[in-house]
């Protein structure tokens, strides 16, 4: 996995770290209206282009999605050949996981 302490990291340090890891983070959408951070507050999201995702990382294999609201794509991207797994969303909103649980599914679907 990725080895390094990411909570200790800069934001800079944090994204090297996981690029280094072979680890690519992309938002679903490429543009929504949203006031604060909840996902339930998302309007008018408009999809990123997963099949242009799909031509330039042709080396891309998996697909987590962190949250059922991100989830909604999974069969988009399974339909162009990723395999796809909907974990817990890491957000502090999602109170009915503990940190530990949430950690502990993350940790297993990176190391699949």
């Amino acid at each position: 996995m990725i080895g390094q302490p990411l909570q200790a990291m800069d934001y800079a340090g944090r994204q090297a770290a996981v690029k280094a890891a072979g680890i690519a983070i992309w938002d679903v959408y490429a543009s929504c209206e949203r006031e604060g951070s909840l996902d339930t507050a998302i309007r008018d999201g408009a999809p990123n282009d997963f099949a242009r995702l799909n031509k330039s990382a042709s080396a891309l294999r998996r697909v987590c999605f962190n949250g059922g609201t991100a989830g909604r794509f999974a069969r988009t991207l399974a339909a162009l050949g990723f395999e796809t797994l909907i974990l817990p969303s890491t957000s502090p909103a999602n109170a009915s996981w503990s940190y530990e649980r949430k950690l502990a599914a993350w940790r297993d679907a990176l190391r699949k």
